[in-house]
């Protein structure tokens, strides 16, 4: 993998809450320079980002972020907002309750809620959907595949385009290489999102061997750099 075919499967990623303009400026600075498939930000944020990133290089942003509690209204709101402030791409958190119970019917009527707004503000607007999936995994072996398959045929039914694996913030757990395996397996036709704990090349490299679509990440720079290291072989 050569270091541009890694930087188009990046979204550069910050959404800490605490931080500032002049910090989340730097970070659509570094996704335009090295040609990153997507900067991913807080909503507060995306008017101001989507201006300043080159063609190219996607604007995404959160909904729900991070706990999913919110009501699908509420949700569908946010997604309107956000896509008229001019993002490509939003990462909805999906209601967990509904995924830990494999409830999937409550799961798609959730999502597709949010699809329906989000597509009648914009049409082409791409939909992933965290379902946290160390928590789901938690359940065992057994159980959590269960529940993996579950979350993907909600995700799937509800038009959306993208299953992710995390927000980065559950104490249950980022991305795992299983998580992206059993995504594979249920997926059918939805891409895949791997976020939470993607902090080395050798990581990375093997969320896109298990059939990740995207990595959503911070340590962009620092694997970008052990990637070109690698290369010449210092």
């Amino acid at each position: 993998m050569t270091p541009t075919e890694l930087a188009a499967r990046i979204e550069h990623t910050i959404l800490a809450p605490e931080a500032p303009w002049p910090a989340v400026e730097r970070i659509a600075a570094e996704a335009s320079a090295n040609g990153f498939a997507a900067v991913c930000i807080a909503p507060v944020w995306v008017s101001r980002v989507a201006r300043l990133v080159r063609s190219g290089v996607a604007t995404c942003t959160v909904v729900g972020f991070p706990h999913g509690a919110n009501k699908p209204t509420l949700k569908a709101i946010e997604a309107t907002s956000v896509i008229k402030d001019g993002a490509d791409q939003i990462d909805v958190v999906a209601h967990l309750p509904n995924l830990i119970c494999a409830d999937v019917d409550a799961a798609r009527a959730e999502l597709m809620e949010i699809v329906r707004a989000a597509r009648a503000t914009r049409r082409d607007v791409v939909v992933k959907v965290i379902v946290e999936s160390a928590l789901l995994l938690s359940s065992g072996a057994e159980r959590g595949e269960e529940l993996i398959a579950a979350a993907c045929r909600a995700v799937r039914e509800s038009g959306c385009d993208y299953i992710k694996t995390s927000t980065g913030f559950h104490p249950a757990g980022g991305a795992s290489v299983d998580a992206v395996r059993l995504m594979k397996k249920y997926g059918e036709g939805l891409m895949i999102k791997a976020a939470g704990g993607i902090r080395d090349l050798a990581t990375a490299a093997a969320m896109l061997e298990a059939g990740a679509d995207r990595l959503g990440m911070s340590a962009s720079l620092r694997i970008m750099d052990e990637l070109r290291l690698s290369e010449t072989g210092t």
